[in-house]
């Protein structure tokens, strides 16, 4: 059934949402000229275009999702701010890296329909909740620097179709550094840590099952949750099961303490320690100090070379907007995100002679999914029939000075794999 009074008072809204998503939605919307399954997005001449985002802004990890945020503003910037004749407007939000955090951003987005799309977030933690949220409002979502396969398994459901994501999957991740460490390294007998996230745990299991398939054996298989301090009692207990090296892909402040108090621990002198880019950064060399030297982290490689040929000038343009270069590493992800999105939206919107837009939901969310060959910074982006999009060249980095104002990825840390590309 579809009340006749219903249709007409959606119809002389601004916003019109309907449901959730196209496959539950029981007849069209039509707002001015333009019809759309889900809702349509009505934005009247010298009103500007409303992109969200939620990413980690305060605590420890704060400069991971700052990093993103920032390269979304850049990609505007290099918009000039427009986009099909409206002004770009940002609704910044902090989900705190966690499904807490994530859960209130994306309520508080989700209440403003007049948001055409979503960049976040940098942890999957925080996106896990909240895509569904966002879809159930009408609103797509490209994550950025969320990288756990949850999100974009066949089976993640309907509420997650919305969701695409920029970053690269961790089903990837752990399966390069499970060759890196048996093959190139001769690691046989491995440790690992996690902190119960969906990415750093997620990200373990795939590495312990290419690990062990490739004839490596997990010696230990550790947990600890995000907001410990003493790892003592983990790595002494990892110490007696005498492995060739620890592998924690965990967050700043796991990891920092990870760093800290493993020389202490007899044994484990000569083990490695090595974690990803979820640590990356110079909040990682302020809270680890000189015990940071030498410290190995797994991610995609970051210095300039290994980018798309606009890096470079889009990491210049970054320190003329913020006054510093680059702060993480997923600042080209938040740069694609927010230009996957512009191009969507200039596929899909129909602007009227009077200068009022439209943006149909459905058809932009398909137009992001239709993503082909898209040349972003970090690389040519191409989205499967799951949302995946990234680009992921593996790749091996070490610390070689404390200081964050050293802070350079190539040069501090610097890429030992591979050696070229």
């Amino acid at each position: 059934m579809k009340p006749s009074f219903l249709l007409k008072s959606l119809a002389a809204a601004s916003i019109v949402a309907v449901g959730a998503l196209a496959s539950s939605a029981a007849w069209a919307v039509k707002v001015g000229p333009v019809e759309d399954p889900i809702r349509v997005v009505k934005i009247p001449k010298g009103a500007p275009i409303v992109i969200a985002t939620y990413h980690v802004i305060s605590g420890a990890d704060t400069a991971l999702g700052l990093d993103t945020q920032r390269g979304a503003v850049v990609a505007a910037d290099d918009l000039g701010n427009t986009l099909v004749g409206h002004p770009i407007k940002f609704m910044h939000e902090d989900d705190g890296c966690n499904a807490e955090g994530g859960q209130t951003a994306a309520t508080k987005i989700a209440a403003n329909q007049q948001v055409v799309a979503a960049l976040g977030g940098a942890c999957s933690s925080a996106t896990r909740p909240a895509a569904p949220i966002l879809w159930k409002a009408g609103i797509p979502d490209v994550a950025t620097a969320a990288s756990s396969p949850v999100l974009t398994a066949p089976d993640r459901g309907p509420s997650y179709d919305g969701l695409v994501r920029i970053v690269y999957n961790d089903l990837w991740a752990g399966r390069e550094v499970a060759n890196w460490a048996y093959k190139v390294r001769g690691y046989k007998k491995a440790a690992t840590i996690h902190d119960g996230s969906p990415y750093a745990e997620k990200l373990v299991r795939v590495f312990q099952e290419n690990f062990k398939k490739l004839g490596g054996e997990v010696v230990s298989d550790e947990a600890v949750a995000p907001n410990d301090t003493d790892m003592r009692p983990v790595l002494t207990k990892i110490a007696t099961a005498k492995p060739d090296f620890i592998y924690a892909p965990t967050f700043v402040g796991v990891t920092s303490y990870l760093i800290r108090q493993k020389k202490e621990i007899p044994g484990l002198e000569k083990v490695a320690l090595v974690g990803s880019d979820a640590s990356m950064g110079a909040q990682l060399m302020e809270a680890s100090g000189k015990d940071l030297l030498g410290f190995e982290i797994s991610t995609t490689a970051m210095e300039p070379e290994a980018q798309g040929p606009g890096y470079k000038a889009m990491r210049e343009k970054y320190k003329k907007l913020f006054g510093e270069y680059p702060i993480q590493g997923f600042h080209g992800n938040g740069y694609d995100a927010m230009m996957l999105v512009a191009n969507a939206i200039k596929k899909v919107a129909v602007t009227e002679k009077d200068g009022t837009t439209y943006i149909p939901i459905k058809a932009l969310r398909d137009a992001m999914f239709a993503t082909k060959n898209m040349q972003g910074v970090t690389g040519k982006i191409t989205c499967d029939q799951y949302g995946d999009c990234g680009v992921y060249n593996f790749a091996i980095y070490q610390y070689t000075n404390p200081d964050p104002k050293t802070l350079e990825p190539g040069k501090n840390p610097k890429r030992i794999y591979p050696e070229k590309f």
